[in-house]
């Protein structure tokens, strides 16, 4: 289980530290996802960011791409749990700019402001699990915790806001979900009622075989 760890402070490094820290990065990588240094002392590189959603998301269809109004052309659907997507980004975009730039990625219509990021650390056979604030900077975690995912890792969620605040979503959002969960009822309903069905068939047949003749 998950438990909940206060956030370090932010150490500042030099351009010579900065630059040290890149190439052993770089040495450490091994999905050639590595990081590049410019001149002016601002670096690039990659993050990969798991996606842990329980409500659906809201897509724009390519004949909807662009427009402010929602239209028919949005759809709802859930992310298959543990969707990992990878971003390219430079060391000065902060958390709400990476959420934001996953979500037009995929041509996701929410709000960002319904999202947040976490980071994941796993240390001493535990994970911790912390919420970062909008103006920390995720590439500059990466590179200080080096390539592995194993000693850090991003995760996407929805904001921890305890009820769902359902009049922040739009009618068309709204309309999708009440489809989504209609398709789920009758897809659970038909379940029970195969395996009802298939439980009275067994019944029957073994009443058939007491109620036997002989």
């Amino acid at each position: 289980k998950d438990v909940q760890k206060e956030r370090e402070p932010h150490v500042y490094l030099s351009k010579e530290e900065v630059k040290e820290k890149i190439q052993s990065y770089n040495s450490s990588v091994t999905d050639k996802l590595k990081m590049t240094l410019n001149a002016n002392g601002i670096y690039t590189g990659f993050i990969k960011v798991q996606m842990e959603l329980c409500r659906p998301i809201t897509v724009q269809s390519s004949q909807s791409q662009g427009r402010c109004a929602p239209s028919n052309t949005e759809t709802a659907f859930y992310l298959p749990d543990g969707c990992v997507n990878t971003l390219h980004i430079s060391s000065t975009n902060t958390v709400r700019e990476v959420i934001e730039a996953l979500l037009k990625k995929f041509f996701v219509a929410d709000n960002p402001a319904k999202f947040a990021l976490y980071k994941r650390c796993h240390k001493e056979d535990q994970v911790y699990t912390c919420k970062l604030s909008d103006r920390e900077h995720p590439l500059y975690l990466r590179l200080v915790a080096g390539p592995k995912t194993e000693m850090l890792s991003f995760v996407l969620r929805e904001h921890e806001t305890g009820e769902v605040m359902w009049e922040a979503f739009s009618i068309p959002e709204l309309q999708n979900f009440l489809r989504i969960l209609d398709k789920e009822e009758s897809d659970q309903l038909q379940t029970l009622k195969n395996r009802y069905a298939a439980y009275r068939g067994k019944l029957e047949e073994a009443l058939r075989g007491v109620l036997k003749p002989g």
